[in-house]
């Protein structure tokens, strides 16, 4: 069941100006996903780098979606989403996600559908399967909060990220080894 909740009364604070906002958000690096939904209508996706972990107990996340996109009607009615973690080569389909007024679904596009009929990317570095649990409105976008039911993991693939208006990665970063014995 998805509960939407109300929104917050309007603020009398302005904030920040909306060029200095994205300014402060560009600084700050973040992993890209592509978040796939049907809510009987056909597939649709988007990039997102507002992909977050919430609670381990019950297993939360939760992603943030504009209310003026494409993609929004349809995740609002879905009941669940998939969330695609692209990997570092992956450059082009987080581009095609991020893509207005497209099939994002048609070729080169490679994706099959799970079997419970969500809509899942080929060759990505894993992906979760979500049920939504909560839409939450936040300004011009809705947060929604979804619980993992679902998961698959491509161990050792590098992570798309987005940092400064491009795409970067952390290729065959080494993991620091810990060292358990302690020096005399």
């Amino acid at each position: 069941m998805t509960v939407t909740v109300p929104s917050y009364p309007a603020s009398t604070a302005a904030g920040i100006a909306p060029d200095r906002f994205k300014q402060a958000f560009r600084r700050f690096p973040a992993g890209v996903v592509v978040v796939t939904a049907d809510a009987g209508r056909g597939p649709v996706g988007f990039t997102a780098t507002s992909l977050t972990s919430l609670s381990l107990d019950p297993p939360l996340v939760s992603f943030g979606i504009g209310t003026s996109t494409s993609s929004w009607p349809h995740v609002e009615r879905s009941a669940g989403a998939v969330v695609n973690f692209l990997g570092a080569e992956q450059q082009a389909l987080a581009t095609t996600f991020a893509t207005s007024g497209i099939d994002r679904f048609a070729a080169p596009t490679q994706w099959r559908r799970l079997p419970e009929g969500e809509p899942v990317l080929d060759g990505v570095a894993g992906w979760l399967r979500l049920e939504t649990e909560r839409i939450v409105p936040a300004g011009d976008h809705r947060i929604v909060i979804a619980r993992v039911v679902d998961s698959w993991l491509d161990e050792g693939r590098s992570p798309l990220l987005f940092h400064d208006g491009a795409y970067h990665s952390l290729r065959n970063r080494r993991r620091p080894t810990t060292n358990t014995d302690t020096p005399s």
